[in-house]
């Protein structure tokens, strides 16, 4: 066991969905060419006025109420100066002292990423505010270009408290507030887009201590996995450098993926002095408790919610219900696929073990792929209803995905229905056991199951796939038995 413990906190960013940018009309879009999607607001040129998008400020208190945040009824925009290349104006319109969404909590449990049980406990949120989003930065051999498409996007800073204690909390609390944000549309939290960004604050204390120790934060963080492996890394790299009489000094460091270590970035001695004052161009924000109780009107099943939903109602496993909601996209497929088929469990079942599976092999979402949530629940009727096997549907559902087919198609074109016709198998296992009379000699010696299964298999191979497995074995066991 360690001597000591972690104390971790995160910065996430999220980018808002919204049709503009947050002061300016500009669309609010990735993939654009360099510069085409700005203005003169979103480029901060002189004399222009900002005009607050009032969705990015719904979405935002939408988001904290799903976080179970207070919503103050009076907020304020605040303009934060710094200078750097990626902002145009030389300062931000963000939040200070009177954001949108208070004192809110994510809860986690089950199991972390690397396998471990998690504590079932609520991780606090300090605060989420808006703000505009700064422009790129890429940076070229002896040169570095600025793409002002992203500068103005609508951006949410969402503050944990430091009460996560180890890289699978912190990537469990990651995991659970990107499903909060795309079960209510807020954002696709994409990280390859920078859709959602994290910085981690970190420190390390003596176990039983309360006082923590000094912090380093990690930045240049592109994935969860890279989130969790840079804690792990620092929790590792603090406490050597402790043990060794190294002073921890407060510092930004960054994350090298290829090395798997943290590196200096710069030194963090004293705080920035960002001179934050009320933003003089746009006027603060009051709500009533009317619009509040509008707005906890709008919000969605939670994540959490649904997955007890899809135990109690449609029978399935707990592990099931976590694997469907992992992502909306998932829960969706399902709820749709369950109109077409009486049987959720084996929905979930097919979803979970081969549709999963082949969408990570061949780089696909599940809205992109071939088979549709419709067509999926009739192929499960089809093996419900004795029309073909599991095996054949295995066929069928391969031929689904890459043709986008129905599958009463598929099977009507390769003449898959299966055989349920006793006469007709019978002949099948009557020639089995007439060619294979060692293993006849083997069964009667009372090697029974090995020996059974042996002849499934040859009478399957007979009816090319064809016949019912329940109906081959019956037949089997009486005729091996009378012989």
């Amino acid at each position: 066991m360690s001597k000591y413990e972690a104390v971790i906190g995160l910065e996430v960013h999220v980018q808002v969905k919204t049709g503009s940018k947050m002061f300016c009309s500009c669309p609010n879009s990735y993939g654009e060419g360099p510069n085409t999607m700005v203005c003169p607001v979103c480029m901060g040129y002189p004399g222009v006025m900002p005009v607050a998008n009032k969705e990015a400020i719904r979405r935002t208190i939408i988001a904290g109420l799903m976080c179970s945040c207070e919503i103050p009824k009076y907020s304020k925009f605040d303009r934060k100066s710094y200078f750097y290349p990626d902002m145009p104006k030389n300062y931000q319109i963000s939040q200070y002292d009177l954001p949108f969404c208070l004192k809110g909590k994510i809860h986690i449990s089950g199991k972390g990423f690397s396998g471990n049980e998690l504590p079932n406990k609520d991780i606090g949120i300090t605060r989420i505010h808006l703000e505009e989003d700064v422009a790129k930065s890429t940076h070229f051999p002896g040169a570095s270009g600025i793409d002002f498409n992203r500068a103005g996007v609508p951006l949410m800073e969402i503050v944990s408290e430091p009460e996560m204690k180890s890289a699978d909390e912190a990537y469990a609390y990651l995991t659970s507030l990107k499903q909060i944000m795309q079960y209510a549309g807020i954002s696709d939290c994409d990280m390859e887009k920078g859709q959602m960004r994290c910085d981690v604050n970190i420190s390390i204390m003596p176990c039983g201590a309360d006082t923590f120790g000094t912090k380093v934060e990690l930045k240049n963080l592109n994935s969860f996995r890279a989130v969790h492996r840079s804690i792990e890394y620092e929790i590792s790299r603090q406490e050597d450098a402790v043990e060794n009489g190294i002073k921890i000094c407060q510092e930004t460091r960054g994350w090298n993926d290829d090395q798997g270590e943290t590196y200096l970035m710069r030194s963090k001695e004293n705080a920035h002095d960002y001179r934050y004052f009320p933003e003089p161009d746009l006027m603060p924000i009051e709500f009533t408790n009317e619009d509040i109780e509008k707005f906890g009107k709008e919000i969605p099943e939670l994540p959490e919610a649904k997955r007890e939903r899809f135990v109690a109602k449609f029978g399935l496993t707990p592990y099931d219900a976590h694997v469907l909601t992992l992502e909306k996209s998932y829960a969706d497929y399902f709820e749709e696929g369950i109109k077409h088929t009486n049987t959720p469990k084996l929905l979930a079942n097919w979803i979970i073990s081969e549709l999963l599976r082949e969408l990570a092999a061949s780089n696909t979402s599940i809205n992109e792929c071939g088979i549709s949530p419709k067509n999926l629940g009739a192929m499960i009727e089809l093996i419900n209803n004795d029309t073909i096997s599991g095996k054949i549907a295995k066929t069928v559902f391969s031929e689904m995905f890459t043709s986008g087919k129905a599958p009463e198609e598929i099977v009507e074109e390769k003449g898959l229905v299966q055989v349920t016709d006793e006469s007709a198998i019978e002949s099948f296992v009557e020639q089995a056991i007439r060619e294979n009379q060692t293993q006849v000699e083997q069964y009667k010696s009372g090697n029974n199951p090995k020996v059974l299964q042996f002849f499934v298999g040859q009478v399957m191979k007979l009816s090319k796939g064809k016949a019912n497995p329940q109906t081959v074995v019956k037949l089997l066991q009486k005729n091996l038995g009378s012989i």
